[in-house]
C-alpha cells in the first residue's frame, strides 16, 4: 500500500475531494471545536476550585461546594454555554473573564456592524459567516451598550487641549428607524490645534441650528474648559444661529465665515458654463495676499460674470 505524505492543507483538501468523502467540515469542527473549549475551560474551572478547597481545608477556612450556574461566552467558534462552579464563598467565573478578553474582538465586529447603521437583525446575518450561527439580539444590545457609556463619557470629559482655531458647523444626517430616515441635526464642534492636526470636540443631536441650541452646546463647551482661550479665529457656516450665539460664549474671539459654504452660496447663482471660471477665481481671492491680489481676478477686473447674490 503507496503511502501519502501530505505537506499542506491545500494537498489535504485534493485528496479528500478525490476520495469523494463528504465530511461536513463546516459545521462539525465549528460544533467539536466548541465542544473541545467547553470542556477544557470547565476543567480548568473544576480544578481551580478542586485547588481552592484544598488550600482552605488546609488553613482551616470553612467553605464547600455550592453546584454551579450558567455563562455564555461568544468566540470565534461561536456561542458556548459554560457551567461555573462555585463554592459558598467564591466562583471560578474569573477565568472566564480573562479568556473572554482575549475574545473581544469578536464584540469589535459587533460595534463595528453597529456604528455602520445595521439593526441587531442585521448584525447577526452580517456575522453569521464568520461565527457559524446568528447572534441574538439581545447579545447586540447588551454589546451595544458599551457604545452608550463610551459616548456619555466622551460628552462629560473635561477639554484640556489648546486650540488655534475652532470651526462650528450644522450638519444633517439621517437616522434609520423602523419607520424610515429621519433626519436630525448634529451641532459639531471641530479644533485646530498648534500642530495644525484636527480633533472633532464633541457634537450635539439638536432639534434644529437656532440660537438657544447653538447658546446651550457652546456654554457645556465652555464650561468643560474650552473658554477660547489662545483661539484666534472661529470659523463658521453662516446661520443665524450660530452667529447669535458666539458674541455671548465667546465674545473677544474673530469670526469668519467658512470659505466652503462660502464657495458653494456663491456658485449656486451662478450658470453652470461660468462655474469653473468663478471657481478658480474664488480660489485665488481665497489665498489673495490682500484686497489689491484679491481685486485682481477676473471679477476686479470685469472679465467674469458677478453673480446676485
Amino acid at each position: 500500500m503507496r503511502k501519502i505524505v501530505i505537506r499542506s492543507l491545500p494537498q489535504a483538501y485534493e485528496i479528500i475531494k478525490e476520495m469523494d468523502i463528504s465530511v461536513g467540515w463546516e459545521s462539525d469542527y465549528r460544533s467539536a471545536g466548541r465542544r473541545s473549549l467547553a470542556e477544557i475551560l470547565e476543567g480548568q474551572m473544576r480544578y481551580r476550585i478542586d485547588r481552592y478547597l484544598e488550600e482552605a481545608a488546609r488553613v482551616g477556612l470553612e467553605d464547600r461546594r455550592n453546584g454551579c450556574f450558567s455563562r455564555h461566552l461568544l468566540t470565534e467558534l461561536g456561542d458556548i454555554e459554560l457551567h461555573i462552579p462555585r463554592t459558598r464563598k467564591i466562583s471560578a467565573v474569573d477565568l472566564v473573564r480573562r479568556y473572554a478578553r482575549r475574545s473581544n474582538h469578536i464584540n469589535r465586529m459587533i460595534l463595528s456592524c453597529f456604528v455602520l447603521g445595521l439593526s441587531t437583525r442585521k448584525v447577526s446575518e452580517a456575522l453569521l459567516p464568520v461565527l457559524g450561527e446568528r447572534v441574538s439580539a439581545g447579545t447586540v444590545s447588551r454589546v451595544a451598550k458599551v457604545l452608550d457609556r463610551a459616548v456619555e463619557g466622551f460628552h462629560r470629559r473635561a477639554i484640556k487641549g489648546r486650540y488655534r482655531f475652532l470651526i462650528f458647523d450644522g450638519v444633517v444626517l439621517k437616522r434609520r428607524t423602523g419607520g424610515g430616515a429621519v433626519k436630525r441635526v448634529v451641532l459639531v464642534a471641530l479644533g485646530i490645534r498648534w500642530d495644525m492636526k484636527r480633533e472633532v470636540i464633541d457634537f450635539y443631536i439638536a432639534q434644529g441650528e437656532s440660537r438657544e441650541a447653538w447658546e446651550a452646546f457652546l456654554t457645556d463647551l465652555y464650561r468643560r474648559g474650552l473658554d477660547g482661550e489662545g483661539v484666534e479665529l472661529i470659523v463658521v457656516d453662516g446661520g443665524k444661529g450660530l452667529l447669535a450665539a458666539l458674541p455671548l460664549v465667546y465674545p473677544g474671539v474673530e469670526v469668519q465665515r467658512c470659505w466652503a459654504h462660502k464657495s458653494r452660496n456663491v456658485l449656486n447663482y451662478v450658470r453652470k458654463k461660468d462655474r469653473e471660471a468663478i471657481r478658480e477665481d474664488l480660489h485665488r481671492i481665497q489665498h489673495a495676499r490682500g484686497i489689491r491680489d484679491a481685486q485682481g481676478s477676473s471679477w476686479g477686473n470685469g472679465k467674469a460674470p458677478i453673480p446676485r447674490l
